[in-house]
């Protein structure tokens, strides 16, 4: 799996996100369910980093509990581009989620991508400390996965004005867009509700990146 962090025109810093550990070197992962992920070989053109379901772990507030999050690397503003493919079964609720601004495992933004959008599904989320919230202003009716297909996500984040915006394949016309202020910089991660899927060739585009060491979960792979 190929990944990597860019400082747009400031100092590029990169990354191989395949190598999960806690080196000086390597990302540091967190998982809220560590037994569950693992490196697929899988991948759109090597290897993938892979997520098998829920597990044990159980958030304070309604919320999604497959997570993996990228938790030394700190953006305010960025461009996150991901290959994505969901390996689950087909339903309305079929989905993956994008966490950013990530402040803690109650704190946070995420991007919930499905088969078919209501009120808890296909929407940009809030979770402030109780359950989450739909904050999109747009979106579409909801995306196809396929089977064994793999897209290409775009999400796009500015502090300034609040804005987040979602490319899914379509890379000139967004299916999401909100606006929020709520949280500034934090953390991105990976990740479902409570589906299966893959992720790979990750790439981060910011002015500005913190490396600050964190343990939100306290499980590492």
């Amino acid at each position: 799996m190929n990944a990597g962090a860019g400082a747009g025109d400031g100092q590029n810093s990169s990354f191989d996100a395949s190598q999960v550990s806690d080196s000086e070197e390597a990302p540091y992962a967190e998982f809220t369910n560590p037994d569950n992920w693992l490196l697929s070989d899988k991948g759109n053109g090597g290897e993938a980093l892979e997520f098998l379901g829920p597990g044990g772990y159980k958030p304070k507030v309604r919320s999604p509990v497959v997570i993996g999050l990228i938790s030394d690397r700190i953006f305010g503003d960025f461009i996150l581009e991901v290959d994505m493919q969901q390996t689950g079964k087909e339903y309305g609720h079929r989905d993956m989620c994008l966490f950013y601004n990530f402040q803690d495992p109650s704190h946070f933004y995420y991007t919930h991508i499905a088969t078919a959008a209501d009120p808890h599904a296909h929407n940009i989320f809030i979770v402030n400390d109780k359950p989450r919230t739909a904050i999109a202003d747009k979106t579409t009716k909801g995306i196809d996965w396929g089977k064994g297909d793999w897209h290409k996500v775009r999400l796009e984040r500015k502090l300034a004005d609040g804005t987040i915006k979602v490319f899914y394949d379509d890379m000139t016309e967004p299916i999401m867009t909100a606006k929020d202020k709520t949280f500034g910089a934090g953390c991105i991660g990976f990740g479902t509700f409570d589906d299966s899927g893959r992720i790979d060739n990750i790439k981060i585009y910011a002015p500005k990146m913190e490396t600050k060491k964190s343990g939100f979960f306290g499980k590492k792979k």
